[in-house]
This record gives structure tokens, C-alpha cells and sequence, in this order.
């Protein structure tokens, strides 16, 4: 799930290298935190979400495979 992520996310950024995701789990869910540089943000979420949203469609989908909910947070 983590190379899905930032193979999507590294196309959209100006600064790759700076792209940090975390992972925290717990019984039931799986929660990434995806922090970018502050100049790319606006590409990350895209105008009012869209691209936030298409991100964590495609990590929902894939996610299909886990017993677990996936929440992922954008910063």
C-alpha cells in the first residue's frame, strides 16, 4: 500500500523527496498519514478535495484485500 501511495502522490509533486507517509494500525483499522511539502499540498488535495478524494478511492479499492479500514489523512 505504500509504494500505491506514493507512486500516485510522487507524480503530482514538485518535491518527491520530501513525501512522508506513516502507518499506525490497531485492531480494526489501518491509518496512513501522507505529508507532503507545504507547496504541494494544494496539488495533493486538488480544488474542494477532488484529488484527496480520488487518492483514497484507489486506496480504498485496493485495500479490499485487508480486514481493516484504511483512513488516510492528508497534510
Amino acid at each position: 500500500m505504500n509504494t500505491l501511495v506514493n507512486a500516485i502522490v510522487s507524480g503530482l509533486v514538485d518535491h518527491p523527496e520530501e513525501i512522508s507517509l506513516q502507518v499506525k494500525e490497531d485492531e480494526h483499522n489501518l491509518y496512513y498519514h501522507l505529508s507532503v511539502n507545504p507547496e504541494d499540498a494544494g496539488r495533493v488535495i486538488g480544488k474542494h478535495g477532488k484529488i484527496a478524494k480520488a487518492i483514497r478511492t484507489v486506496v480504498y479499492a485496493a485495500s479490499n484485500e485487508h480486514s481493516k479500514r484504511i483512513h488516510l489523512d492528508i497534510q
